[in-house]
């Protein structure tokens, strides 16, 4: 018998902002909500981190399958706010028939389980995590590789303060890597140094440079952080973001196919982003790749 049709992977995106909520007139076209992105593949429902695009993602399943359980993966990148504080407005881990697994990285100071009903306590927050009505499963990430069913998850440390990853998807329709905070090797974390300050330092942000390459290498979608133009970016190294050029140049050396440009500055406006798209896109032809690149709009949905 020939094989039946595969459902093709979607993403959609909730939140694409960084840092803080900027709701308003200007970023209405490309949104003002912080990260958080679906993705359905292969019968699971995947959740990239919980800023606060991830309440109006919880209102939409409730919307979508009100009649039966909700299931949801959440994979958490790091804790910082712009990251997790939409958790507590998630609607759908406010019912008993709901299921909500999550995993991320522990932080040097606190575990994620520790972060997440620290956010949830009182006099932050007067409902307790766990006092939600839905399962709430929370796991370390150990081993850093594991299935979701028939999706396969990578993760990978990548170059912002803290403990903080990158996850890759693997599905029966191509791959999605998402890296939503992540600075070039210019300043390196780990480190906490300028690379070019020591030979050390600088050997060391060569071979973690080399091995997050080796980790996207041919990713179908690459959502990336790009929050400041070059420019800006000079005067803000060490903040653990990155620019226009440098996410142009890890997708170019890792033969990424579609680079979506992430993580949105705050400070920017609808205007100010489709010259960065123009220019990013300008950057792209240059490589003598056929690197398509978007820049990461609420509300956009793409499909493999």
């Amino acid at each position: 018998m020939p094989e039946a049709p595969r459902s093709p992977t979607r993403i959609k995106f909730w939140g694409v902002r960084g840092s803080i909520p900027v709701p308003g007139d200007a970023t209405v076209r490309y949104g003002g909500n912080t990260t958080c992105v679906e993705v359905r593949a292969d019968g699971e429902i995947i959740v990239l981190d919980a800023g606060t695009g991830i309440r109006p993602l919880g209102l939409a399943l409730q919307k979508e399958l009100s009649a039966e359980p909700i299931k949801v993966t959440l994979l958490i990148t790091h804790a910082h706010w712009d990251h997790i504080h939409g958790l507590p407005f998630f609607v759908p881990a406010q019912e008993n028939k709901n299921q909500l697994t999550l995993y991320g990285p522990d932080s040097a100071e606190a575990g994620l389980r520790q972060i997440l009903e620290g956010q949830m306590s009182v006099p932050f927050f007067p409902v307790a995590l766990h006092d939600l009505a839905g399962k709430i499963d929370i796991h370390k990430l150990e081993p850093p590789d594991f299935n979701l069913g028939k999706v396969r998850v990578r993760s990978a440390r990548v170059n912002h303060p803290g403990s903080c990853v990158g996850y890759r998807l693997l599905t029966s329709r191509g791959s999605i890597a998402f890296l939503p905070d992540h600075e070039p090797y210019d300043f390196l974390h780990s480190a906490r140094a300028v690379s070019a300050n020591r030979p050390d330092t600088a050997k060391r942000a060569e071979e973690e440079r080399a091995a997050l390459v080796a980790f996207l290498e041919a990713c179908d979608v690459l959502i990336l952080d790009a929050q400041y133009t070059n420019d800006e970016y000079k005067n803000r190294v060490s903040w653990g973001h990155g620019s226009l050029g440098s996410a142009i140049a890890l997708a170019r050396d890792a033969r990424v196919r579609k680079l979506v440009l992430f993580h949105h500055d705050p400070t920017h406006d609808d205007a100010k982003i489709d010259n960065m798209l123009k220019e990013a896109r300008e950057l792209a032809e240059k490589t003598g790749q056929s690197l398509e690149v978007e820049a990461a709009r609420e509300g956009a949905e793409l499909a493999l």
